[in-house]
């Protein structure tokens, strides 16, 4: 009787803690007009992804990976209702070793032994110090601006398949930007995509400011993924994740 007590115990915690949940995302996004939300809060509608890896815990999207089965590929969540060109994204993560990133005017390259591949822009961040911030461009061109980076993105005269990246100017200095991001908590994140213009924010600060002029290689629109890296066990969780599309 007393077990079965503190099993109904825990189920009742279980679904006012997700109620709750749920609220704080309807709530979130009925304050920021234009806002809609791509996260329920309570399971993965929407979104597609290795079940093994990907959940939803405590009203967050959650990933893991551990030792063994040991990932042989970075591997992603995909979001499957739309695809996105010119938009304001918001959202908070959560990071515990390794690294993660969120993709944006991406595509779906193939399936790999664990789950979606993927390509394109990424928000990249991690429980290190060095990559929060920046964007990189996974499967594709690499790092097109380091943290606090103004860069300018345009075809390589010796090949015009590879980026030439001209730093312009600066958004801030990258220890002190890094100073603001608190380690295994939340953090929020934006991106911001209008033409070719490209803009990070990590807790109000501006991270990167990118201008893609790479005929060819600049994405217009695509998917938004979030990712799981290759590398020791980690665990990554997203929330509150809302978008607005702009003109």
């Amino acid at each position: 009787m007393v077990l079965g007590s503190k099993q109904t115990m825990k189920t009742n915690l279980h679904r006012i803690l997700s109620g709750w949940a749920v609220f704080a995302a309807v709530a979130a996004t009925a304050a920021e007009p234009g806002f809609q939300s791509l996260f329920n809060g309570r399971d993965l509608s929407g979104w597609s992804g290795n079940p093994a890896l990907w959940s939803v815990r405590d009203g967050a999207i959650t990933g893991v990976t551990r030792a063994e089965p040991k990932l042989t590929h970075n591997t992603f969540l995909v979001y499957t209702n739309s695809d996105f060109a010119n938009f304001e994204l918001r959202m908070s993560y959560r990071i515990v070793a390794g690294n993660s990133g969120i993709q944006y005017r991406s595509k779906v390259l193939r399936q790999g032994d664990f789950g979606a591949i993927v390509g394109g822009y990424q928000a990249d961040f991690e429980a290190g110090k060095t990559y929060s911030g920046i964007l990189y461009e996974e499967q594709g061109r690499g790092i097109l601006a380091q943290r606090g980076q103004k860069t300018v993105i345009r075809p390589d005269p010796a090949d015009a398949n590879k980026p030439k990246i001209e730093v312009t100017g600066t958004v801030g200095d990258s220890d002190e930007i890094q100073s603001k991001i608190k380690p295994e908590q939340w953090n929020d994140y934006v991106i911001i995509a209008r033409g070719n213009h490209l803009r990070h924010f990590i807790n109000g600060q501006q991270t990167v400011d990118v201008t893609d002029e790479h005929t060819g290689k600049a994405a217009s629109t695509g998917v938004l993924a979030l990712q799981i890296h290759v590398g020791p066990p980690m665990t990554v969780q997203f929330k509150e994740i809302r978008i607005k599309p702009l003109p």
